[in-house]
């Protein structure tokens, strides 16, 4: 089987790193590059890495004719962007893959308050099933479109999730510290984002109002059938790529051990090809580059380990769950979705 791929936006970053791993796919023709550009480029001239490789030039966002030349459509533009365009594309009968935020929180609601505008596909919205693979494969088989997660949420969600389920932790009080590469902020240049600011530096933004914490919550509560609450604090890291985050919660009770931790984990992803539950500490170094997301957990004395008086502060659960926050974040995790949208093994083309 073929499947005849284009991608709205490969200009992106996510739009480089999606061609280059669909390249290698044994079941994958891209036919088609798209982009908003007034000045429509060959590919290969806005990305140097693909001459010799992929050569295409790019065109109009025509969904009629993208219909003609493709299966499925991987849509790599900015929030409130891509939601322009995907109605048109659903309309051609064409599987969506979007790696914007405009499909990812289910209520239409919700998006306003998070986004500062009205969502302008809510009928959509309603049939859109988020693309986490490893926790909702079956309908991600059924979809016509697809949400992919955010590269913070996927991390957090993985690290947390068989926690939950197991009601092995606390539901509330969840403090996730994140910290991700350059990448992660797109492609566009921002003051703060330049080598001078970013080189040898370490910042945190957004403490508690950042827009993939709405999201994160969302599917935890899915996931747990109760409400779920986290304080989301991101960092930016002088690295291209990657994403580290070590994730601090309550055990539900007192006798929770580290080794009923790692079973939850175990069994959770003991099939899942991209998750690998690691009994040493995640490395940045280990997943970069890789479709693979790396997971341990540790159950630690919250205050002084000599301290036994009655009033001690107790046990903590951290999890820690790193991943390239552009491939099992971004564009690996879109051809996870995408092979199993086809029938396909999860696993085809990333390994």
């Amino acid at each position: 089987m073929t499947i005849r791929a284009a991608i709205v936006g490969p200009t992106s970053y996510t739009g480089l790193v999606l061609i280059e791993w669909l390249l290698r796919h044994p079941s994958i023709d891209i036919t088609y590059l798209a982009s908003q550009r007034e000045t429509l480029p060959n590919i290969a001239d806005d990305h140097p890495r693909l001459r010799g490789r992929c050569e295409l030039q790019c065109q109009p966002i025509d969904a009629a004719a993208i219909a003609q030349a493709a299966d499925v459509v991987f849509t790599c533009l900015p929030h409130v962007v891509a939601m322009e365009y995907v109605p048109a594309l659903l309309d051609e009968d064409l599987k969506v893959i979007d790696l914007s935020a405009d499909y990812r929180l289910a209520d239409a609601a919700a998006y306003e308050r998070v986004y500062g505008r009205p969502h302008a596909d809510a009928g959509n919205l309603k049939h859109a099933v988020y693309g986490l693979p490893e926790l909702f494969a079956a309908d991600i088989a059924e979809a016509q479109l697809v949400a992919n997660p955010g590269c913070y949420p996927t991390a957090a969600t993985l690290g947390i999730a068989p926690l939950l389920q197991r009601s092995l932790v606390q539901p509330t009080g969840i403090v996730i510290n994140a910290a991700s590469g350059v990448t992660g902020a797109g492609r566009s240049p921002k003051p703060n984002l330049h080598f001078p600011e970013v080189n040898e530096g370490y910042v945190a933004y957004a403490p508690g109002v950042h827009r993939h914490q709405p999201e994160i919550e969302q599917t935890l509560t899915r996931v747990k059938g109760e409400a779920v609450s986290t304080l989301f604090v991101p960092h930016l890291l002088p690295v291209n790529q990657g994403i580290l985050e070590t994730i601090y919660l309550d055990p539900k009770d007192d006798d929770v051990s580290e080794e009923e931790l790692f079973d939850a984990f175990d069994d959770a992803y003991g099939d899942q090809p991209f998750v690998r539950v690691r009994r040493d500490l995640p490395n940045l170094k280990y997943v970069v580059n890789t479709n693979y997301c790396d997971v341990s957990v540790r159950l630690v004395n919250a205050g002084s380990p000599q301290d036994d008086s009655d009033d001690a502060p107790g046990k903590k659960v951290v999890v820690f769950a790193a991943e390239d926050n552009m491939i099992k974040g971004a564009s690996g995790q879109a051809i996870q979705n995408m092979n199993l949208m086809f029938g396909l093994d999860m696993a085809t083309g990333l390994a």
